[in-house]
């Protein structure tokens, strides 16, 4: 090994001594979450009747029907739907927003813009007849107010036509922390004050098992979220899931595959065994993806760079920044994350215009599964400040070899010294 690998894994081992109390919480939480899981496999029964598949229309498949049950019981919703035919997170966004609003009604993102990927979706940066904007649906953002959610413009925009108000969980590509049940439960309360029958809808990605509680719990009529993310625990192939009220996941499923059919159809092939045993394993997974983020910003903090959220603060979903301010500290960091993953390591991650952003990004994530987030990754958009955002980690040794790596590149480059 050279000088600059020996220093960087003294520095990566000093940092983590500074920071081992701090996993104490995610530890606890995983402990949680993880005798929830298992106790929705018991009373459900599972066997390995249950993880053999469907083709064709996929009648009768008591492991799709019995993953739904397991999954609302998780959430402690209503209802629930688990789908390899939703292709992605915004997926099954799409289907919730398309199923529930209809002509003249109002949706209110109360978490200022959503993510890149839904501005198509809504009619920002798409002409398609088949925008939110362009089917006659109003549309209202609600700026944050010193990055905290502006409750009292929200709750004093509801009027007869809102039907929905959408929260983004996570931070997406921007600089604001994530949100809390805490801090969303008190808007939702003041919310359904003002107008018990509006939906509110948050999209959960990212933020499944990260607390004790999802947001169905405090107040929330209905979640989406991808498989490919938390709930899929590494394993899931593909897909998404929706949770919550009984009467509004009927409805989305009456846009999203046909009336009346939503709920006894769609064929799980030969994948369904990956969604149920990633769903077990997803709290741990989870809680490796947590401890690697912390260590990634101790570690880039000790180096001087700005991260969020902090090496000490709480944290309500998978996702670490790291701000660079400037362009080539951004490649470098994701070159060297895609240099050292188990996947594609020979490649080279390069900035491009990909579907649903309005500027190019490079993504890093030499990945079992293409796109899944809850494996180590990283991206950013290539406009300043030049901030990369790196999520998941199968394993918490994984992310700390890499962590290392991508210092030892900073000190071959002479970008930083020790």
């Amino acid at each position: 090994m050279n000088k600059n690998y020996e220093k960087a894994k003294e520095l990566v081992l000093y940092s983590e001594k500074d920071i081992l109390p701090n996993y104490q919480t995610y530890e606890e939480i995983a402990l949680f979450n993880q005798e929830k899981v298992l106790n929705a496999f018991r009373s459900n029964k599972v066997s390995d009747a249950h993880l053999n598949g469907s083709n064709g229309y996929g009648y009768g498949d008591i492991g799709r029907e019995t993953l739904d049950r397991i999954y609302a019981d998780i959430f402690k919703a209503e209802s629930a739907v688990v789908r390899g035919q939703f292709v992605s997170g915004t997926h099954a966004i799409a289907a919730v927003l398309n199923g529930l609003l209809h002509p003249d009604d109002e949706i209110i993102f109360a978490t200022g813009n959503p993510y890149d990927t839904l501005h198509k979706i809504i009619g920002w940066t798409s002409n398609s007849k088949h925008t939110l904007i362009n089917k006659g649906i109003k549309v209202n953002t609600i700026s944050l107010k010193e990055g905290k959610i502006n409750t009292q413009k929200v709750i004093g925009s509801i009027n007869n036509k809102t039907k929905i108000v959408h929260f983004q969980k996570s931070r997406g590509y921007t600089n604001r922390n994530t949100f809390s049940n805490r801090e969303l439960k008190d808007c939702f309360k003041l919310i359904k004050e003002i107008k018990e029958d509006v939906v509110i809808f948050v999209d959960n990605c990212y933020g499944e098992f990260v607390e004790k509680k999802e947001p169905i719990e405090i107040g929330a009529d209905i979640l989406a979220g991808s498989l490919i993310k938390n709930p899929g625990g590494g394993l899931a192939l593909w897909g998404g899931y929706i949770v919550g009220k009984s009467n509004l996941l009927e409805e989305v499923l009456d846009y999203a595959i046909a009336p009346g059919l939503g709920n006894d159809m769609g064929g799980t092939q030969n994948i369904i065994r990956s969604f149920y045993q990633g769903l077990f394993l997803a709290p741990s997974i989870v809680k490796q993806s947590i401890k690697g983020a912390i260590l990634m910003s101790q570690v880039m903090s000790n180096l001087g760079f700005k991260v969020s959220p902090t090496p000490d603060e709480n944290r309500y979903d998978i996702i670490q920044s790291i701000t660079f301010n400037r362009e080539e500290l951004l490649l470098e960091f994701c070159k060297s994350i895609q240099k050292n993953s188990p996947i594609d390591s020979m490649a080279t991650p390069l900035p491009s215009m990909l579907p649903g952003y309005d500027s190019p990004v490079v993504m890093a994530a030499g990945t079992f599964i293409q796109g899944a987030s809850i494996e180590l990754s990283a991206d950013g958009p290539i406009k300043k400040p030049y901030t990369v955002y790196v999520q998941g980690g199968l394993t918490y040794e994984h992310v700390k070899i890499a962590i290392i790596k991508i210092v030892e590149s900073f000190l071959d480059k002479g970008i930083i010294k020790l």
